[in-house]
């Protein structure tokens, strides 16, 4: 097999392909042929070394693939051989060939490409957790989706068109148009305008009652801060730590000290939430995530479930992919290819 592996701390240029013996499926695991393998922020803050799930290296990061079942563990479902699927990976899904549990693997719906397939996990789940199970969005409410025309951005204006919510989100200008063909109902250029600004200036000085902030630090700060009575705060990330100029895990203890302390008393009194959310920390949590993955893809059959793939990269070029993303260069997926 081959894989696109991080070889140590630092920018694109750590990422080299190297081969390998193929694995063998064991137990209740199934072998895929990799036709398409997701990249996410969390793959960046991987190679940075911002990532504490990853801390040694050579590492191999990766947790969405879709491909074809080639081979069965023993106690492994034998009709999954032979089937086109996507599944979650717990890292190791930069690569064409690798071995999953049965349970992290979902039949692929047919009317998606595999590139389309792999960008589904990972975003839609996040989307899903944010909005549906803990942000408990309605149809009356207005959410604010921040880089909305990032992975998990697309995927939660998919689920905010779908639960029928007013949505706001913040984006570069050049991505307002497809946001808006997309079912974004008011978007904001984050970079030319005070986006609290403009949030209260959409509600009528009332706020949002449900955000979505992948940035940290100071931004989690604003995000609060435009939050209706009964309002909440879904984090999801770190991302804002990769535009520091501190040298290594400084860049963390920059976000750490601009972020704020929620405090029980005041939000009991303004009757306020906040939580957060990290998709690879509930492996453990497999028939809760399935369930979701179920309502997911149930979603492609039924039509509200759209992913869109900005790019795809040969995984060879998993540098580059890295770089294009970290660059905020895509409006949507971008996957690798072997």
């Amino acid at each position: 097999m081959r894989q696109a592996v991080i070889t140590g701390v630092g920018g694109p240029e750590r990422m080299a392909l190297r081969g390998g013996p193929d694995p063998t499926p064991r137990g209740r695991e199934v072998r895929i042929q990799v036709r398409a393998s997701g990249v996410n922020f969390a793959d960046i803050l991987a190679r940075k070394g911002l990532y504490p799930d990853v801390s040694r290296f050579p590492a191999v990061v990766g947790y969405e693939v879709s491909g074809v079942v080639d081979a069965v563990g023993p106690e492994a479902d034998p009709r999954w051989e032979g089937r086109d699927v996507v599944a979650l990976t717990h890292f190791g899904g930069y690569t064409d060939m690798v071995c999953v549990p049965q349970e992290q693997v979902f039949e692929k719906p047919s009317r998606l490409s595999y590139a389309e397939a792999a960008a589904i996990p990972v975003t839609y789940l996040a989307a899903w957790q944010l909005m549906v199970v803990m942000g408990s969005l309605s149809a009356d409410e207005t959410v604010l989706i921040h880089n909305a025309g990032g992975g998990v951005g697309l995927a939660a204006v998919d689920i905010g068109r779908h639960v029928g919510a007013r949505m706001i989100g913040t984006a570069s200008a050049r991505k307002h148009a497809f946001l808006a063909e997309r079912g974004l109902h008011e978007a904001i250029d984050y970079t030319t305008q005070d986006w609290p600004e403009e949030v209260m200036r959409l509600t009528g000085g009332r706020g949002v009652e449900l955000v979505l902030d992948p940035f940290g630090g100071r931004h989690w700060k604003q995000s609060y801060r435009v939050l209706r009575a009964s309002g909440r705060l879904g984090m999801f990330s770190v991302a804002g730590s990769v535009s520091s100029r501190l040298p290594g895990k400084l860049k963390l203890l920059g976000l750490v000290a601009r972020q704020p302390l929620f405090n029980p008393i005041p939000l009991m009194n303004r009757n306020l939430g906040v939580f957060g959310v990290n998709l690879g920390h509930l492996f453990t949590e497999g028939e809760k995530v399935r369930g979701w993955a179920t309502a997911i893809l149930q979603g492609v059959d039924d039509g509200w479930v759209r992913p869109h793939v900005d790019r795809t990269f040969p995984l060879a070029d998993a540098g580059a992919a890295h770089a294009y993303l970290e660059a905020r260069g895509n409006t949507g997926k971008v996957v690798l290819v072997p």
